[in-house]
């Protein structure tokens, strides 16, 4: 049969009328190709432009992967989203799209051990030194920026201590000193706290976490204003650390759920809070929403809802966190959170594996710290279950 069809279709000599185009889909397709199909070379001339609307090479955009990116920025409160093959394949672009040789980086001390390794161990290299700053330092951020700094990154919650920084001061310092803002909002998630609204120029999300929220995918986003993250794409291309459309697919569909899941671990995660202050095991919660937290008032006034995320420091150090930890029953012992399976991980043999004590300290970590994720089960059981390990 002819490649085309005409405007009618022959049938016993009766001309009949074309075929209604098919529906269009409920949810969106998974488009699981590695390239696209040009008719003519001037179709490809015009895309080579920027024109016509089609798609090229899966690495540089995909049907799939543009859908959830665009659901991202909604949920960002962004003009423009990018999804990665991971969080720190998020991290890593941002900084090597955004940095050149004799920039200066200050980061907050308290931020995720591979974000660390990576300023510290890598960017060094390519003459790009990182400057560490406490919580108590990020709360002057124009103390902070030099004539060099071209870039501030910080966590708010943080992990794990999950300390709270005002993110609307830190951006508007940014601003005024010409300093690119950047926030790891992977604790809060958008359904708790919108740093674009606050100012900041690109939220990064390990997508992995509440984003993706069933332990199944690996993923990472940045959202923001479109010339940055125009930037930044522009980088993705040529390191292809893009998400695979597939992985994409479930993203999308997680974020259908995003708030309600949030939701449930908000209630939870408080619940649990509430219920370890004071347990003679624990030495002291972190939870932005007691407030006995230090940054009780800035987590209330900047964050809707407090998170899932619970950090607790026994008595007794590394050997009492060992301890409880190898007891729990209900609640896992796995890396990773956001999911909605609890887990618990110590950090210092995860997200701070090889921290000096030094390190440590600057952090505000302690060896004998117990990260809990709250995930969606009933929050009586978790909490008979904590306790249980503790006593």
């Amino acid at each position: 049969m002819h490649k085309g069809f005409s405007t009618t279709l022959i049938r016993g000599g009766e001309p009949q009328a074309d075929p209604p185009p098919p529906p269009a889909p409920l949810t969106t397709p998974i488009y699981e190709t590695t390239a696209f199909v040009f008719d003519t070379a001037d179709e490809i001339r015009q895309y080579n432009e920027g024109h016509g609307g089609r798609f090229l090479y899966s690495r540089y955009e995909n049907p799939t992967v543009m859908a959830v990116e665009a659901t991202l920025a909604v949920a960002d409160s962004a003009e423009a989203g990018l999804v990665f093959s991971s969080g720190m394949a998020a991290t890593s672009t941002v900084l090597f799209a955004l940095l050149r040789a004799g920039d200066e980086v200050v980061c907050g001390a308290a931020v995720y051990g591979g974000t660390r390794s990576l300023l510290e161990s890598f960017l060094p290299r390519f003459g790009v030194p990182a400057r560490m700053a406490s919580s108590e330092e990020l709360a002057a951020p124009e103390r902070l920026l030099g004539p060099k700094t071209k870039l501030l990154w910080f966590e708010s919650p943080s992990n794990p201590t999950l300390r709270c920084v005002g993110v609307a001061r830190i951006a508007q310092a940014c601003r005024a000193a010409g300093v690119v803002s950047v926030i790891d909002n992977t604790f809060a998630s958008p359904a708790n706290q919108r740093p674009i609204i606050l100012g900041v120029d690109l939220v990064m999300q390990s997508a992995t976490k509440y984003l993706g929220g069933h332990s199944d995918i690996t993923a990472g986003v940045v959202c923001g204003a479109k010339p940055i993250v125009h930037d930044v794409e522009m980088v993705r291309r040529v390191l292809g650390g893009v998400l695979d459309p597939q992985p994409a697919y479930a993203l999308g569909r997680s974020l259908k759920t995003l708030e309600v899941r949030v939701a449930r671990h908000n209630a939870s995660g408080l619940a649990v809070a509430r219920a370890l202050e004071g347990h003679p095991a624990v030495a002291r919660v972190y939870y932005p929403g007691l407030p006995s937290h230090p940054d009780h008032a800035i987590a209330k006034a900047q964050m809707s809802g407090f998170g899932g995320m619970v950090c607790i420091d026994l008595h007794g150090g590394e050997p009492a966190a060992c301890r409880a930890f190898d007891q729990l029953q209900i609640v896992r012992r796995a890396p990773s959170l956001g999911g909605v399976e609890s887990v618990c991980s110590l950090p210092i043999l995860t997200s701070q594996w090889g921290y000096t004590d030094a390190q440590l300290a600057s952090a505000g970590i302690s060896r004998g710290m117990l990260r809990l994720s709250i995930g969606l089960e009933d929050a009586g059981d978790l909490i008979a279950d904590i306790r249980q390990a503790l006593e």
